[in-house]
């Protein structure tokens, strides 16, 4: 069979059998050609590997900061690629960019070139700079950091309001931002730190011997906007709510049933509720300085909020302008509220301390002064340039009571410390400019202005930051002049008349049981009524 197998090839097959006749030759040689082959591929990809190795080598960065007098001091690291995104291998994000620091960290990074912005608070200068970290190197960058102002010996102190951190890291927090008084969001709508922690025997903290934090403080945001709840000592429950059902008025008064003297903040300006909880809820402050307002850059629109005229009040910073617009109008109603300040650290893109207010306390700090003195408008908020007046020898939120010739006369003495890139300096006066000057930082500004009507006014400074709106205001000063002890303005109150009724409509729109929308328009139907009241009581245009 095989010699008849081979006598029926093809030629091509004759081919074949001579090529496998020669088979033990040519193996010999392919094979020596593969080996080779071999050999120079795995040599090239030893090469691959190695340069690949080389290329990905992550390197070390470490960063060394100091005060003026040469000592480690605690602070923030804002750190970017090159390409202005957060380092993902850090864990950052965009909203969390940065690094605490207690004098001296190293970090691994990927090769590549950082961006980086040591800060700590408006007191201290800011040091930025850009770093290159090679293949698998070590690199050090070794900063100083000169305090501008240390205003805790002229009795200011800084609060955030608005702080969504771990409550374990808090301290660390603070100090870096030389923040003295950090109340920590631990409850909100659909969050509760303590339904899997027990409830701190003491929620209080107090370290470093003036710096304060406090464990228990809430959060309800929903459609008509936010209210935060400080000086609990156990959440409200607030979990389960709907977007309109029940009335956030339900659990202001369960949070007053647990503490009569509960300090309620609405979080900002132009949440669709202001004027409901303006007319029913009594609160304590307001924020001016919000977590619209970002580090690097705005939040351009009101969110689910009031919505402003865009062609009016443009972005990116209009929104900032809207939220002092709607301020002045409160002052204009006759209502004296001071404002406060929050960055909403942990949710948005902010640091601890961005958006601070300062208040003047007598003597030793305690927590119980500090609010006291927020109550009081013995204040400033800022977010960047360190403002500080007085007005005839007095602090923001005093009352001036006219002479017998029904006119004021007030002499200024302001400070910019930390001017930064802000040319000029206002005094708004019932809502409108009545003086502005130049700035020149760290130089004293003494001047004097007459009022001629009663009501109230502020200084605010406003940077030239094209990105963010930063700013910094004083709290306001009040003016009384002749019998009139209150200014109310008709046209302001009308504003927040046709606010509530637009927010009226839009729950009538989102309520569909009939039960829940009674109960939800029942603050709301007052509310109405009080600024009714307030147009008929109004004594100036």
């Amino acid at each position: 069979m095989e010699m008849q197998h081979y006598n029926h090839h093809t030629p091509s097959d004759q081919r074949s059998k001579e090529n496998a006749d020669r088979f033990p030759q040519r193996f010999l040689r392919d094979s020596y050609s593969t080996r080779n082959l071999i050999a120079t591929y795995a040599a090239s990809l030893l090469v691959t590997l190695c340069f690949v190795n080389m290329v990905v080598a992550d390197g070390m960065l470490t960063f060394q900061v100091h005060d003026g007098n040469g000592q480690p001091v605690p602070a923030r690291v804002h750190i970017r690629d090159d390409a202005g995104k957060a380092v993902s291998s850090l864990g950052h994000k965009d909203h969390l960019d940065h690094l605490i620091i207690d004098g001296e960290r190293t970090v691994t990074l990927p090769a590549g070139t950082y961006v980086y912005g040591v800060e700590r608070s408006p007191e201290w200068e800011r040091v930025s700079g850009e770093v290159t970290i090679n293949n698998g190197a070590a690199e050090t960058v070794a900063v100083v950091l000169q305090r501008l102002v240390d205003l805790s010996k002229s009795g200011w102190y800084s609060g955030d309001l608005h702080i969504h951190r771990p409550p374990d890291e808090i301290e660390d927090l603070m100090r870096a931002s030389d923040l003295h008084i950090g109340p920590v969001i631990t409850w909100w709508n659909n969050q509760n730190y303590w339904k899997d922690h027990p409830l701190p025997k003491q929620p209080l903290i107090q370290f470093d011997g003036n710096r304060f934090a406090r464990l228990m403080s809430g959060e309800d945001e929903r459609e008509g906007g936010a209210l935060l709840y400080f000086g609990l000592d156990q959440p409200v429950d607030i979990t389960g709510s709907s977007r309109e059902f029940p009335s956030p008025m339900t659990f202001v008064e369960q949070a007053r049933q647990q503490n009569a003297d509960v300090h309620l903040d609405i979080e900002k300006l132009f949440w669709w509720d202001v004027p409901v909880w303006l007319a029913v809820a009594e609160p304590d402050t307001i924020g001016l300085a919000n977590n619209h307002m970002c580090r690097d850059r705005m939040y351009e629109t009101e969110a689910w909020g009031k919505p402003r005229d865009t062609d009016r009040l443009s972005p990116p910073l209009g929104n900032g302008f809207w939220t002092q617009e709607i301020y002045y109008h409160i002052l204009n109603t006759g209502l004296r509220l001071p404002p406060s300040a929050g960055s909403a650290s942990g949710v948005l893109p902010n640091p601890v301390g961005y958006n601070r207010v300062y208040v003047h306390v007598d003597g030793e700090l305690t927590w119980e002064k500090w609010w006291n003195g927020l109550r009081a408008g013995r204040s400033f908020v800022t977010n960047g340039p360190i403002m500080l007046c007085r007005a005839n020898g007095e602090l923001p939120g005093h009352v001036f009571r006219a002479d017998s010739s029904g006119m004021l006369r007030v002499s200024f003495n302001t400070s910019f410390i930390h001017a930064g890139d802000v040319t000029h300096f206002e005094i708004i006066h019932n809502g409108k400019h009545a003086i502005t000057g130049p700035v020149g930082a760290n130089l004293p500004h003494q001047f004097e202005y007459t009022f001629e009507d009663d009501g109230w006014f502020l200084i605010r400074v406003i940077s030239n930051n094209p990105r963010t709106f930063r700013f910094a205001s004083t709290a306001p000063f009040y003016v009384e002049l002749g019998e009139a002890s209150t200014r109310i303005s008709r046209a302001s109150c009308q504003f927040f008349l046709d606010w509530v009724n637009e927010r009226i409509e839009r729950v009538e729109n989102n309520v569909t049981d009939s039960d829940e929308l009674s109960a939800v328009l029942t603050p709301h139907e007052a509310a109405r009524q009080f600024w009714q009241q307030r147009i008929k009581m109004a004594n100036a245009p």
